[in-house]
């Protein structure tokens, strides 16, 4: 690494420059619109999205893939602070898919029709790829407040509605405490290693040899508070109490966004964090290794068991959600290039069967002023097409086949099985039979009760449609031919693993 600024440097952060001038061109654009056309903002938005991922992919079309057994130096830029490789180019594409489609979902939610709402999402959108690229504690850090501020902000953006305004002040207040305990135990590492770069902390540790037991149990605490941080970004057992009342609280479509680009950047740092040994050798039996089973277990299990007594869908799916994470964590934990590279198929799959499942809601709310499941009777009547987006999205998350959710869950259990962690596959298949009892009621209110509202079409304006057509496809073609996109994330877990 050289101290000049290159092309490369610049290139390695084009995704985020890209959503800069993005973010500048919102805010100008929606100064020069009547009330009337604000809407118009989130067409812009989406569409700037797209543009941003098509210059993402098509970078490495053009420039290549790098090696994954190549020396690091080829991929970190910025002084070491991030690392530009496949890893980060599978989780951008997440976040701008994410960004693109809620933007649409969010076209006909009047309170959400302005620029500053835009702002935000692609402002949180920012801080998600830098999580994901960072390489340093000290970038980390940055890049989790740029996302978690702004995210505060969203969940309370509807100021007139008190339930929004609670969910935006519980969300910072558990996000602020989180993130304090998780700061701390960054200092702590930094005391006991000097360094705050993941790959010098690791050599540090490897350099260093066994340590004193006061410095291990030192260590163990700070991985402990880091957890913490990050457990409460990915929605996890023990730090997962802010979930349902901020999902059912915020505006739907940035719940949408929360509950799947939020989640994805969490794991993102994890994964990094966990297979680069910054935390301890990721070895079965380690106490940072049981930990993470434990959570794993627990979250998964106490997320679906929860979500079965909720008549509000959407605190069911927020408990889905608690649940979803959990399986997530059965394929880090599995410590395998096949497991990681299930998470990371699973956290794209998820992005586009949580946003298709919310966008039903909105569409729903938007002209019922509630988001009960009693809302949902007869919607096969009043919507055949938002009902079958629905199904699909439903079907996606209790991993029933031909969809995407259940050839995630597929992979992340064949990678514990592989990894000898049968027992822990045992768990998460009895956790997805729980879950389609409170899934498939979804079902069941949608196909076989009726409403007496039965004659009132549901508007879905065309952005909306085409958002929800195109992750309505991605759910199915996922599901239907997953070997590509799995193999991309698998060649990307190669780096979590790369010297």
């Amino acid at each position: 690494m050289t101290s000049d600024i290159t092309p490369s440097w610049v290139l390695a952060l084009l995704p985020e420059i890209g959503l800069v001038v993005l973010l500048l061109v919102v805010l100008a654009y929606d100064r020069g619109l009547k009330p009337p056309d604000r809407r118009k903002v989130g067409v812009v938005t989406a569409w700037g999205a797209f543009i941003v991922l098509l210059l993402t992919v098509g970078q490495w079309f053009v420039l290549g893939e790098p090696d994954a057994n190549a020396s690091l130096l080829g991929s970190l830029f910025w002084g070491g602070m991030i690392r530009h490789d496949l890893v980060t180019l599978v989780f951008r594409i997440m976040f701008l898919m994410a960004l693109m489609l809620t933007s649409l979902i969010s076209l006909d939610v009047k309170p959400l029709q302005k620029g500053e709402y835009y702002a935000l999402l692609i402002t949180a959108t920012i801080g998600f790829g830098m999580m994901a690229a960072a390489t340093d504690l000290m970038m980390l850090y940055v890049a989790l407040e740029t996302a978690s501020i702004s995210s505060y902000v969203l969940a309370g953006f509807m100021t007139t509605n008190s339930r929004s305004a609670e969910a935006g002040m519980k969300y910072f207040v558990y996000g602020a405490f989180a993130t304090g305990v998780m700061l701390y135990g960054m200092s702590l590492l930094y005391g006991i290693t000097g360094q705050t770069n993941y790959f010098g902390i690791t050599n540090f540790l490897a350099a260093a040899g066994p340590a004193p037991t006061e410095a291990q149990a030192v260590f163990l605490l700070s991985a402990v508070m880091i957890v913490v941080g990050f457990g409460f970004k990915i929605s996890a057992v023990p730090f997962h109490f802010w979930t349902p009342d901020v999902y059912e609280g915020s505006p739907t479509p940035f719940t949408a966004f929360v509950s799947t680009a939020s989640k994805a950047a969490g794991f993102a740092v994890l994964l990094r964090l966990f297979q680069s040994g910054v935390l301890g050798e990721p070895t079965q039996g380690s106490g940072w290794w049981a930990m993470l089973v434990a959570m794993a277990i627990v979250t998964m299990t106490l997320g679906n068991f929860a979500a079965i007594f909720q008549n509000n869908i959407k605190r069911m799916l927020a408990y889905s959600s608690i649940a979803q994470a959990g399986y997530a964590l059965v394929g880090l934990v599995s410590l395998s290039q096949d497991g990681s590279g299930a998470t990371m198929y699973y956290l794209l799959m998820y992005i586009f069967t949580n946003i298709a499942a919310f966008g039903g809601v909105v569409m729903v709310s938007n002209l019922t002023g509630s988001e009960k499941l009693e809302d949902f009777n007869g919607l096969s009547r009043r919507s055949p097409y938002l009902a079958l987006v629905m199904l699909f999205a439903i079907l996606s998350l209790g991993g029933i086949p031909p969809t995407a959710g259940f050839i995630g869950k597929f992979f992340l259990f064949k990678a514990a099985v592989d990894s000898g962690l049968w027992w822990l596959a045992l768990f998460g298949i009895l956790n997805a039979f729980v879950a389609l009892y409170y899934y498939l009621s979804v079902v069941k209110y949608m196909y076989l009760y009726r409403s007496d509202q039965e004659d009132v079409a549901i508007p879905v304006s065309r952005g909306a449609q085409i958002g929800l057509a195109l992750a309505t496809a991605v759910v199915i073609l996922l599901g239907v031919l997953p070997e590509p996109m799995f193999e991309l994330t698998r060649q990307a877990a190669a780096f979590l693993f790369a010297g």
